[in-house]
């Protein structure tokens, strides 16, 4: 018996596949009858196909090419590997305390940072700096990099630190920052600042808006629970990374059902006249409203950021005198040694000690108007100055007749003290050119857009 079939199954096979071959139908159909009237019968089906003895037999062979040989896993050379972590200088940070931080533990690189003027000078006592170390799988320090922005220039300072095979060494280098938009929304529950924390929006960003609508918003009195404030604002970045934030692009804030909108714009045409008749110089940028009304006084509405009044312009009982005087001017709280600005363009009439005045600065602004900054810890500037708004005249102390550090501000319109806070929001503002127009109403219309999608971030709730 060979492949399982005896020589009369053979016979009957070839007979059945001779009889398909001639009477296929009638075969299909007898097989189908049995098995329709089987009625739930079990049956065996045989192949009808020729048999594999007599289908002759064919062999191919292809080349094929050899694969990778496999290499036990122990010997693979093995990378060195590479660890990164980052983290922020503080004040109070050692070179030990800081290399601790950021998961080093090497000695010599300690060693290094404390005796080299550049790292140390660039990491220790400062605040703020984004650090960044690259080290061994011993925790050894390969690379260290920081970087910050220190000044107004557009760009950023990178301290690097290398170990070399002559040991460390380092370097700081300059970069251009780049910059970017950011949005941001907020609504007020308590105060300004509260809002802009919960927001997560720089306290720098937040001054500004205060700033902006000054004229229009006293955000120490006339807040409301519920007003609400949206922000684009520029960051500037240092390979990739946030280094500190630039200007407010525009911005609108909700106060007590009133909307107020600004936006930042550079008139290329305009030449502008300040309050004491000097001519600005052309492309100094502005805020306007989104309708290109100016935003821009001739004078600030506070010479100081961001500050309460603690006595305003009336009749007071004297702290020292121990008797009812009129006030004329107003003071501002501030600890020793906040710094005070001009509130407009002028140029410096007195400077020195004068009387309960203390340490005092006059600025003649042109016609007829002249501020008074009193009490001062320090004074920055000298008799005849010429000073911008809101340059650094000084610093805030308790010179003179003061029971403790604040700032006593006056306004005089010819000679005669007038309210501050009612002057500089009366004061003249610096007009769009006509030229400028078709740019600003094109600018503006972006702006809105942008302002919409900041205020969209807002949760659903308080929309």
């Amino acid at each position: 018996m060979k492949n399982g079939l005896t020589p009369a199954s053979k016979v009957v096979t070839n007979f059945v596949v001779q009889s398909l071959q001639q009477h296929p139908k009638r075969i299909t159909a007898l097989i189908a009858s049995f098995m329709l009237l089987g009625g739930g019968g079990a049956y065996a089906v045989a192949s009808f196909g020729p048999d594999a003895a007599n289908i002759p037999v064919q062999q191919i062979a292809y080349s094929v090419e050899a694969g990778v040989a496999y290499t036990p896993p122990d010997v693979l050379a093995i990378q060195p590997l590479t660890l990164f972590r980052s983290e922020l200088t503080r004040s109070s940070d050692t070179a030990d305390t800081l290399l601790k931080r950021l998961g080093v533990a090497d000695v010599a690189a300690a060693a290094f940072i404390r005796a080299d003027n550049t790292a140390r000078d660039a990491l220790l006592g400062r605040s703020g700096r984004n650090v960044t170390a690259e080290t061994n799988e011993d925790n050894s320090l390969l690379k260290l990099s920081a970087r910050w922005a220190s000044d107004e220039s557009g760009n950023f300072n990178r301290l690097v630190l290398e170990k070399t095979p002559a040991g460390f060494q380092s370097r700081v280098e300059t970069a251009p920052l780049t910059v970017s938009s950011k949005l941001a929304s907020g609504t007020i529950e308590s105060s300004l600042f509260a809002a802009t924390d919960n927001a997560n929006i720089p306290d720098a960003v937040a001054i500004q808006v205060a700033e902006i609508f000054s004229g229009d918003i006293d955000f120490q009195r006339a807040l409301r629970k519920g007003d609400r404030f949206s922000i684009v604002y520029e960051t500037l970045e240092g390979d990739g990374e946030p280094l500190r934030t630039g200007r407010v692009l525009s911005t609108e804030f909700m106060n007590n059902g009133k909307t107020f909108q600004a936006m930042w714009f550079q008139d290329p045409a305009r030449n502008a006249t300040a309050s004491n008749g000097q001519t600005l110089s052309a492309g100094k940028g502005a805020y306007y409203t989104l309708d290109g009304q100016s935003l821009t006084r001739a004078f600030l509405a506070s010479p100081l950021e961001f500050t309460r009044m603690t006595s305003a312009f009336k009749m007071r009982f004297h702290p020292i005198l121990k008797t009812w005087k009129a006030h004329t001017g107003v003071d501002y709280a501030g600890s020793t040694g906040t710094p005070i600005r001009s509130v407009g363009d002028g140029v410096v009439e007195f400077s020195g000690v004068q009387n309960g005045y203390g340490n005092v600065v006059f600025i003649n602004h042109g016609k007829q108007k002249t501020t008074v900054y009193a009490h001062m810890s320090k004074i920055n500037v000298r008799k005849g100055q010429s000073v911008s708004q809101g340059q650094n005249i000084g610093a805030v102390g308790s010179s003179g007749w003061a029971t403790g550090p604040h700032l006593h501000f006056e306004f005089r319109d010819n000679g005669v003290p007038k309210d501050p806070l009612i002057l500089a929001r009366q004061s003249e503002s610096i007009p769009l050119s006509a030229g400028a127009k078709p740019v600003f109403s094109r600018l503006a219309a972006e702006n809105r857009v942008a302002l919409n999608a900041a205020y969209s971030l807002l949760p659903a709730g308080i929309q």
